[in-house]
């Protein structure tokens, strides 16, 4: 899989639960677009050096949600969200799983929740001005013509 799954293996979320995550968000972006072959249980188990079951098992949870679909003898394909409103369900999802995991992990680290929604909202803040700042880079690099600097 040239999309990169990354397992955190100090995480208190099952593995099998991190790599359905990653899976399910790369497909919600469209990293991962509909027909896309996905590696095999054991490919992706020897790659990820996981026990093959902890990829079936994501494999599964993800076919009962309509998101690939595992045809013997061909391999696992992305089936993708069915509609755009499925799509929208599954970037909820995905946002909802993030977030989850992000107040555990704050809060395992001692933080009140006053102080993770102060993060938040400064993260939030300072992700604009970057997106603002990339914008005006960007700019700075187009010359007179109109075409990107190299």
């Amino acid at each position: 899989m040239k999309k990169i799954i990354k397992i955190d293996f100090r995480s208190p979320t099952p593995i099998n639960i991190q790599m359905a995550g990653q899976i399910r968000r790369l497909i919600a972006t469209g990293e991962l677009a509909p027909g896309e072959r996905l590696p095999t249980l054991r490919e992706l188990a020897a790659e990820l050096q996981i026990n093959f079951t902890t990829v079936a098992r994501a494999y599964r949870a993800l076919d009962a949600e309509g998101l690939i679909s595992t045809q013997h003898g061909r391999g696992t394909f992305v089936l993708g969200p069915a509609t755009e409103e499925a799509n929208t369900r599954l970037r909820e999802k995905s946002l909802n799983d993030l977030t989850r995991e992000y107040v555990r992990e704050t809060r395992h680290l001692g933080f009140d929740d006053q102080m993770i929604l102060q993060w938040v909202q400064r993260s939030l803040q300072h992700a604009g001005a970057r997106d603002e700042e990339h914008l005006d880079s960007l700019a700075n690099e187009t010359d007179r013509r109109g075409t990107k600097k190299a």
